[in-house]
Protein backbone atom coordinates (compact mmCIF):
# COMPACT_ATOMS: atom_id res chain seq x y z
CA UNK A 1 0.00 0.00 0.00
CA UNK A 2 1.62 3.59 -1.10
CA UNK A 3 2.65 5.30 2.17
CA UNK A 4 0.98 8.89 1.72
CA UNK A 5 2.56 10.30 4.87
CA UNK A 6 -0.74 11.31 6.69
CA UNK A 7 -2.19 15.29 7.00
CA UNK A 8 -0.39 17.05 4.57
CA UNK A 9 -2.96 20.30 4.57
CA UNK A 10 -0.67 22.10 6.80
CA UNK A 11 2.60 21.16 5.22
CA UNK A 12 1.07 22.61 1.59
CA UNK A 13 -0.08 25.87 3.46
CA UNK A 14 3.51 26.25 4.39
CA UNK A 15 5.08 25.07 0.93
CA UNK A 16 2.66 27.54 -1.11
CA UNK A 17 3.57 30.38 1.33
CA UNK A 18 7.62 29.45 0.72
CA UNK A 19 7.14 29.41 -2.77
CA UNK A 20 5.08 32.74 -2.68
CA UNK A 21 8.15 34.52 -0.60
CA UNK A 22 11.14 32.83 -2.52
CA UNK A 23 10.37 32.11 -6.26
CA UNK A 24 10.99 34.45 -8.64
CA UNK A 25 7.48 35.12 -11.03
CA UNK A 26 10.56 35.56 -13.90
CA UNK A 27 10.92 32.19 -13.99
CA UNK A 28 7.66 30.61 -14.04
CA UNK A 29 7.27 28.04 -16.86
CA UNK A 30 10.86 28.49 -18.27
CA UNK A 31 12.63 25.06 -19.63
CA UNK A 32 15.00 23.01 -17.13
CA UNK A 33 17.68 23.96 -19.01
CA UNK A 34 17.54 27.81 -18.63
CA UNK A 35 17.86 28.03 -15.13
CA UNK A 36 19.79 25.07 -14.35
CA UNK A 37 23.26 25.29 -12.69
CA UNK A 38 24.83 22.84 -15.30
CA UNK A 39 24.71 25.28 -18.06
CA UNK A 40 27.51 26.84 -19.82
CA UNK A 41 25.96 30.70 -19.46
CA UNK A 42 26.24 32.30 -16.19
CA UNK A 43 22.91 31.94 -13.89
CA UNK A 44 20.75 35.04 -13.94
CA UNK A 45 19.95 36.53 -10.63
CA UNK A 46 16.88 35.67 -10.38
CA UNK A 47 18.20 32.27 -11.15
CA UNK A 48 20.88 32.58 -8.16
CA UNK A 49 18.65 33.82 -5.86
CA UNK A 50 16.39 30.84 -6.53
CA UNK A 51 18.73 28.27 -6.48
CA UNK A 52 20.32 29.58 -2.79
CA UNK A 53 17.04 29.38 -1.42
CA UNK A 54 15.98 25.95 -2.44
CA UNK A 55 19.20 24.81 -1.23
CA UNK A 56 19.28 26.77 2.03
CA UNK A 57 16.00 24.60 2.80
CA UNK A 58 16.78 21.43 1.63
CA UNK A 59 14.09 21.02 -0.94
CA UNK A 60 16.14 20.32 -3.71
CA UNK A 61 16.73 17.33 -2.69
CA UNK A 62 13.15 16.72 -0.30
CA UNK A 63 13.81 13.33 0.66
CA UNK A 64 17.56 13.23 1.90
CA UNK A 65 18.02 13.33 5.71
CA UNK A 66 18.21 17.20 7.38
CA UNK A 67 21.56 16.25 8.58
CA UNK A 68 23.38 16.44 4.98
CA UNK A 69 21.33 19.70 4.45
CA UNK A 70 18.31 17.98 2.61
CA UNK A 71 14.81 17.98 2.99
CA UNK A 72 14.12 15.10 5.14
CA UNK A 73 10.42 15.46 4.11
CA UNK A 74 7.96 12.37 4.12
CA UNK A 75 7.37 10.72 0.52
CA UNK A 76 3.81 12.66 1.01
CA UNK A 77 5.05 15.50 1.53
CA UNK A 78 7.63 15.86 -1.23
CA UNK A 79 4.99 14.98 -3.18
CA UNK A 80 2.81 17.80 -2.60
CA UNK A 81 5.87 20.02 -3.09
CA UNK A 82 5.96 19.05 -6.63
CA UNK A 83 2.60 19.95 -6.94
CA UNK A 84 2.71 23.30 -5.26
CA UNK A 85 6.02 23.53 -7.70
CA UNK A 86 3.90 23.23 -10.53
CA UNK A 87 1.02 25.42 -9.58
CA UNK A 88 3.38 28.15 -10.08
CA UNK A 89 5.36 27.10 -12.78
CA UNK A 90 8.79 26.58 -10.60
CA UNK A 91 11.50 24.18 -11.70
CA UNK A 92 13.56 22.48 -9.12
CA UNK A 93 17.09 24.20 -9.87
CA UNK A 94 19.20 21.30 -8.02
CA UNK A 95 20.63 18.59 -9.89
CA UNK A 96 22.62 16.62 -12.10
CA UNK A 97 24.79 13.76 -11.63
CA UNK A 98 25.49 14.66 -7.89
CA UNK A 99 22.30 14.61 -6.41
CA UNK A 100 20.66 11.55 -9.11
CA UNK A 101 23.38 9.52 -9.00
CA UNK A 102 26.47 10.48 -6.80
CA UNK A 103 24.52 11.71 -3.30
CA UNK A 104 21.96 8.83 -3.09
CA UNK A 105 24.82 5.85 -3.48
CA UNK A 106 26.95 8.46 -1.03
CA UNK A 107 24.53 8.36 1.36
CA UNK A 108 24.15 5.05 1.32
CA UNK A 109 27.95 3.81 1.23
CA UNK A 110 29.97 6.64 2.40
CA UNK A 111 31.72 6.67 5.23
CA UNK A 112 30.49 9.98 7.74
CA UNK A 113 33.18 11.76 6.59
CA UNK A 114 32.77 11.47 3.14
CA UNK A 115 29.15 12.61 3.63
CA UNK A 116 29.75 15.78 5.54
CA UNK A 117 32.34 16.81 3.10
CA UNK A 118 30.51 16.41 -0.36
CA UNK A 119 26.84 16.02 0.74
CA UNK A 120 26.50 20.11 1.37
CA UNK A 121 28.00 21.32 -2.01
CA UNK A 122 25.47 18.68 -4.07
CA UNK A 123 22.41 19.66 -1.62
CA UNK A 124 23.06 23.14 -2.49
CA UNK A 125 23.87 22.92 -6.28
CA UNK A 126 27.08 24.71 -5.55
CA UNK A 127 29.32 21.97 -6.60
CA UNK A 128 28.71 20.01 -9.76
CA UNK A 129 29.74 16.27 -10.44
CA UNK A 130 30.70 14.41 -13.30
CA UNK A 131 31.24 10.48 -13.95
CA UNK A 132 34.36 8.54 -14.84
CA UNK A 133 33.37 5.01 -16.04
CA UNK A 134 33.00 4.43 -19.79
CA UNK A 135 36.96 4.25 -21.45
CA UNK A 136 37.47 4.33 -24.82
CA UNK A 137 38.14 0.19 -24.04
CA UNK A 138 35.87 -0.51 -21.59
CA UNK A 139 32.09 0.80 -22.69
CA UNK A 140 30.13 -1.99 -22.41
CA UNK A 141 32.01 -3.93 -20.80
CA UNK A 142 33.03 -1.74 -18.05
CA UNK A 143 34.91 -4.10 -15.49
CA UNK A 144 37.44 -4.11 -18.50
CA UNK A 145 38.54 -0.47 -17.28
CA UNK A 146 42.31 -0.14 -17.46
CA UNK A 147 42.36 3.42 -15.89
CA UNK A 148 44.89 2.89 -12.70
CA UNK A 149 45.09 4.07 -9.58
CA UNK A 150 48.96 3.42 -7.84
CA UNK A 151 49.72 3.37 -4.42
CA UNK A 152 52.11 6.37 -3.39
CA UNK A 153 51.40 6.11 0.47
CA UNK A 154 49.91 9.08 1.03
CA UNK A 155 47.90 9.11 -2.00
CA UNK A 156 46.92 7.53 -5.20
CA UNK A 157 48.60 8.13 -8.73
CA UNK A 158 45.54 8.26 -11.33
CA UNK A 159 46.80 7.68 -15.07
CA UNK A 160 44.07 7.10 -17.87
CA UNK A 161 40.83 8.20 -19.44
CA UNK A 162 37.71 7.93 -19.30
CA UNK A 163 35.02 9.00 -22.48
CA UNK A 164 31.47 10.30 -22.53
CA UNK A 165 31.90 12.18 -18.98
CA UNK A 166 28.88 14.08 -19.50
CA UNK A 167 29.14 17.85 -18.48
CA UNK A 168 33.05 17.44 -17.81
CA UNK A 169 34.23 20.48 -18.95
CA UNK A 170 31.82 22.15 -16.27
CA UNK A 171 32.13 19.84 -13.18
CA UNK A 172 33.98 20.59 -10.22
CA UNK A 173 34.39 16.66 -9.09
CA UNK A 174 34.09 13.18 -10.31
CA UNK A 175 33.61 9.62 -9.27
CA UNK A 176 35.76 7.23 -11.08
CA UNK A 177 35.97 4.13 -11.24
CA UNK A 178 40.03 3.09 -11.63
CA UNK A 179 41.80 -0.02 -11.37
CA UNK A 180 43.95 -0.84 -8.50
CA UNK A 181 44.18 -4.69 -8.79
CA UNK A 182 45.69 -6.02 -12.20
CA UNK A 183 45.43 -9.60 -10.95
CA UNK A 184 41.64 -9.54 -10.84
CA UNK A 185 38.91 -7.98 -12.88
CA UNK A 186 36.14 -6.66 -10.88
CA UNK A 187 37.18 -7.47 -7.89
CA UNK A 188 40.22 -4.93 -8.74
CA UNK A 189 38.32 -1.97 -9.15
CA UNK A 190 38.32 1.28 -6.31
CA UNK A 191 35.83 4.04 -6.51
CA UNK A 192 37.91 7.73 -6.42
CA UNK A 193 36.71 11.11 -5.94
CA UNK A 194 38.79 13.17 -8.34
CA UNK A 195 39.19 16.70 -8.14
CA UNK A 196 38.80 18.33 -11.51
CA UNK A 197 40.67 21.41 -11.07
CA UNK A 198 43.83 19.25 -9.90
CA UNK A 199 47.12 19.46 -11.97
CA UNK A 200 47.03 16.65 -14.85
CA UNK A 201 43.40 16.72 -15.54
CA UNK A 202 42.49 17.15 -19.48
CA UNK A 203 38.89 17.95 -20.91
CA UNK A 204 37.89 18.04 -24.76
CA UNK A 205 34.43 18.29 -25.09
CA UNK A 206 33.00 15.89 -28.08
CA UNK A 207 30.76 17.92 -30.70
CA UNK A 208 27.71 15.72 -31.03
CA UNK A 209 25.43 15.44 -34.19
CA UNK A 210 23.07 17.89 -33.23
CA UNK A 211 26.00 20.65 -32.50
CA UNK A 212 26.30 20.47 -28.97
CA UNK A 213 28.63 19.03 -26.61
CA UNK A 214 27.49 17.42 -23.67
CA UNK A 215 29.53 14.64 -23.39
CA UNK A 216 33.21 14.87 -23.32
CA UNK A 217 36.99 12.72 -23.49
CA UNK A 218 38.34 13.07 -20.18
CA UNK A 219 42.75 12.77 -19.56
CA UNK A 220 44.20 11.70 -16.46
CA UNK A 221 48.11 12.32 -16.30
CA UNK A 222 49.62 11.57 -12.83
CA UNK A 223 47.16 13.06 -10.77
CA UNK A 224 47.12 12.82 -7.05
CA UNK A 225 44.36 11.38 -4.84
CA UNK A 226 44.79 11.77 -1.34
CA UNK A 227 43.73 8.03 0.39
CA UNK A 228 40.66 9.60 2.08
CA UNK A 229 38.82 10.24 -1.40
CA UNK A 230 38.83 6.65 -1.60
CA UNK A 231 34.83 5.64 -1.56
CA UNK A 232 34.03 2.46 -0.10
CA UNK A 233 36.28 -0.91 0.02
CA UNK A 234 39.95 -0.41 -1.80
CA UNK A 235 39.09 -3.09 -4.63
CA UNK A 236 35.81 -3.47 -4.01
CA UNK A 237 34.70 -0.52 -5.97
CA UNK A 238 32.45 -2.34 -8.22
CA UNK A 239 29.87 -3.85 -5.57
CA UNK A 240 29.32 1.21 -5.37
CA UNK A 241 29.65 1.23 -9.07
CA UNK A 242 26.33 -1.21 -10.02
CA UNK A 243 24.68 0.71 -7.30
CA UNK A 244 25.29 3.75 -8.57
CA UNK A 245 24.24 2.30 -12.08
CA UNK A 246 20.71 1.27 -10.74
CA UNK A 247 20.08 4.74 -9.47
CA UNK A 248 21.49 6.36 -12.65
CA UNK A 249 18.85 4.26 -14.67
CA UNK A 250 16.11 4.80 -12.43
CA UNK A 251 16.48 8.59 -12.67
CA UNK A 252 17.46 8.58 -16.74
CA UNK A 253 14.47 6.59 -17.15
CA UNK A 254 11.85 9.03 -15.66
CA UNK A 255 13.52 11.80 -17.20
CA UNK A 256 13.08 10.35 -20.56
CA UNK A 257 9.20 9.62 -20.22
CA UNK A 258 8.80 12.69 -19.19
CA UNK A 259 10.40 15.02 -21.38
CA UNK A 260 13.75 15.67 -23.28
CA UNK A 261 17.10 16.34 -21.10
CA UNK A 262 18.58 19.59 -21.54
CA UNK A 263 16.88 21.35 -24.31
CA UNK A 264 16.93 24.80 -23.83
CA UNK A 265 13.60 25.91 -25.59
CA UNK A 266 10.62 24.83 -24.70
CA UNK A 267 8.57 22.40 -27.17
CA UNK A 268 5.12 21.72 -28.18
CA UNK A 269 3.22 18.30 -27.15
CA UNK A 270 3.19 15.90 -30.35
CA UNK A 271 -0.72 16.72 -30.06
CA UNK A 272 -0.49 20.10 -29.96
CA UNK A 273 2.18 19.98 -33.00
CA UNK A 274 0.13 17.45 -35.08
CA UNK A 275 -2.61 20.64 -34.33
CA UNK A 276 -1.09 23.25 -35.70
CA UNK A 277 0.86 21.46 -38.74
CA UNK A 278 -1.48 18.69 -39.72
CA UNK A 279 -4.53 20.36 -39.63
CA UNK A 280 -8.10 19.05 -37.78
CA UNK A 281 -10.84 17.57 -39.55
CA UNK A 282 -14.40 19.60 -39.37
CA UNK A 283 -15.07 17.20 -35.95
CA UNK A 284 -11.76 18.74 -34.53
CA UNK A 285 -9.78 15.37 -35.08
CA UNK A 286 -6.56 15.31 -36.31
CA UNK A 287 -6.99 15.04 -40.04
CA UNK A 288 -4.46 12.08 -40.90
CA UNK A 289 -6.50 9.06 -39.33
CA UNK A 290 -3.16 6.75 -39.48
CA UNK A 291 -0.84 9.69 -37.73
CA UNK A 292 -3.49 10.07 -35.35
CA UNK A 293 -4.02 6.45 -34.10
CA UNK A 294 0.16 6.36 -33.64
CA UNK A 295 0.23 9.66 -31.32
CA UNK A 296 -3.01 7.80 -29.69
CA UNK A 297 -0.75 4.74 -29.14
CA UNK A 298 2.09 6.61 -28.43
CA UNK A 299 0.25 8.87 -25.79
CA UNK A 300 -1.26 5.39 -23.72
CA UNK A 301 2.20 3.69 -23.67
CA UNK A 302 3.69 7.31 -22.29
CA UNK A 303 1.02 7.46 -20.08
CA UNK A 304 1.25 3.40 -18.97
CA UNK A 305 5.32 4.24 -18.46
CA UNK A 306 4.27 7.24 -16.32
CA UNK A 307 2.51 5.34 -14.12
CA UNK A 308 5.01 2.49 -14.14
CA UNK A 309 7.86 4.40 -12.87
CA UNK A 310 5.65 6.75 -10.33
CA UNK A 311 5.26 2.67 -8.56
CA UNK A 312 8.44 2.08 -8.54
CA UNK A 313 10.03 5.11 -7.22
CA UNK A 314 7.16 4.67 -4.31
CA UNK A 315 9.11 1.02 -3.60
CA UNK A 316 12.56 1.86 -4.09
CA UNK A 317 11.81 4.76 -1.69
CA UNK A 318 11.80 1.50 0.87
CA UNK A 319 14.18 -1.12 -0.54
CA UNK A 320 16.52 1.45 -2.70
CA UNK A 321 16.63 0.94 -6.42
CA UNK A 322 16.00 -2.69 -8.47
CA UNK A 323 17.87 -4.47 -11.42
CA UNK A 324 14.42 -3.16 -12.89
CA UNK A 325 15.66 0.06 -13.18
CA UNK A 326 16.96 -1.61 -16.21
CA UNK A 327 13.16 -2.28 -17.55
CA UNK A 328 12.49 1.54 -17.22
CA UNK A 329 15.41 3.03 -18.94
CA UNK A 330 14.84 0.41 -22.40
CA UNK A 331 11.13 1.70 -21.85
CA UNK A 332 12.47 5.06 -21.14
CA UNK A 333 14.74 4.84 -24.20
CA UNK A 334 12.24 3.71 -26.78
CA UNK A 335 9.43 6.38 -25.86
CA UNK A 336 11.38 9.32 -25.96
CA UNK A 337 12.77 8.52 -29.60
CA UNK A 338 8.84 7.51 -30.40
CA UNK A 339 7.64 11.30 -28.83
CA UNK A 340 10.38 12.92 -31.34
CA UNK A 341 10.16 10.77 -34.59
CA UNK A 342 6.22 12.08 -34.15
CA UNK A 343 6.99 15.59 -33.32
CA UNK A 344 9.43 15.97 -36.45
CA UNK A 345 7.03 14.12 -38.90
CA UNK A 346 4.22 16.50 -37.55
CA UNK A 347 6.50 19.70 -38.37
CA UNK A 348 6.16 18.13 -41.97
CA UNK A 349 8.94 20.22 -44.33
CA UNK A 350 9.48 22.31 -41.29
CA UNK A 351 11.06 19.78 -39.36
CA UNK A 352 13.82 19.41 -41.70
CA UNK A 353 15.86 23.24 -40.69
CA UNK A 354 19.16 23.00 -39.04
CA UNK A 355 19.22 27.16 -38.84
CA UNK A 356 17.74 30.19 -41.17
CA UNK A 357 15.02 32.79 -40.49
CA UNK A 358 12.69 30.22 -42.10
CA UNK A 359 11.92 28.17 -39.19
CA UNK A 360 10.78 29.31 -35.29
CA UNK A 361 13.26 28.69 -32.78
CA UNK A 362 10.54 25.67 -31.54
CA UNK A 363 11.08 23.94 -34.88
CA UNK A 364 14.99 24.32 -35.09
CA UNK A 365 15.13 23.01 -31.27
CA UNK A 366 12.53 20.39 -32.39
CA UNK A 367 15.01 19.00 -34.96
CA UNK A 368 18.49 19.00 -33.10
CA UNK A 369 16.29 17.32 -29.71
CA UNK A 370 15.06 14.45 -31.92
CA UNK A 371 18.93 14.20 -33.32
CA UNK A 372 19.83 14.23 -29.51
CA UNK A 373 17.73 11.44 -28.59
CA UNK A 374 19.23 8.72 -30.89
CA UNK A 375 21.42 8.91 -27.80
CA UNK A 376 18.85 7.54 -25.17
CA UNK A 377 19.47 4.22 -26.07
CA UNK A 378 23.08 4.30 -25.47
CA UNK A 379 23.62 6.62 -22.59
CA UNK A 380 23.36 5.26 -19.09
CA UNK A 381 23.98 1.62 -20.80
CA UNK A 382 22.44 1.01 -23.69
CA UNK A 383 19.29 -1.16 -25.08
CA UNK A 384 21.09 -3.92 -25.63
CA UNK A 385 22.63 -4.69 -22.05
CA UNK A 386 19.99 -3.02 -20.48
CA UNK A 387 18.11 -6.07 -22.08
CA UNK A 388 20.59 -8.58 -20.73
CA UNK A 389 20.17 -7.20 -17.39
CA UNK A 390 16.41 -7.91 -17.39
CA UNK A 391 17.51 -10.56 -19.04
CA UNK A 392 19.89 -12.52 -16.29
CA UNK A 393 19.13 -10.35 -12.99
CA UNK A 394 15.42 -9.95 -13.24
CA UNK A 395 13.66 -12.83 -15.15
CA UNK A 396 16.44 -15.62 -13.92
CA UNK A 397 16.98 -16.85 -17.58
CA UNK A 398 20.30 -18.93 -18.30
CA UNK A 399 23.03 -17.81 -20.55
CA UNK A 400 22.43 -19.07 -23.92
CA UNK A 401 24.65 -22.07 -24.62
Amino acid sequence: MADFGGETETFRAEARDWLEANFPKALADKPMAQIANMQAQPESAEALAWRRAVGAKGWGTPLWPKEYGGGGLSRAEARVLAEEMAKVGARNPIGGMGVMMFGPTLIEYGTEALKREHLPGIVSGDVRWCQGYSEPGAGSDLAGLQTRAEDKGDHYLVNGSKIWTSGADKADRCFCLVRTDTSKKHEGISFLLIDMTDPGVEVRPILLINGTSPFCETFFTDVKVAKDQLFGPLNGGWTVAKRLLQFERDNISAGLGGGNIGQAVALPTVVEAAKQYVGLEAGGRLADAEFRRRITDHMMENRAFQLTVRRAQDEAKSNGPSNAAAIMKYAGAKIAQERNELLVEALGLNGVGWSGDGYSEQELQAVRTWLRSKGNSIEGGTSEINLNVVSKRVLGLPDPK
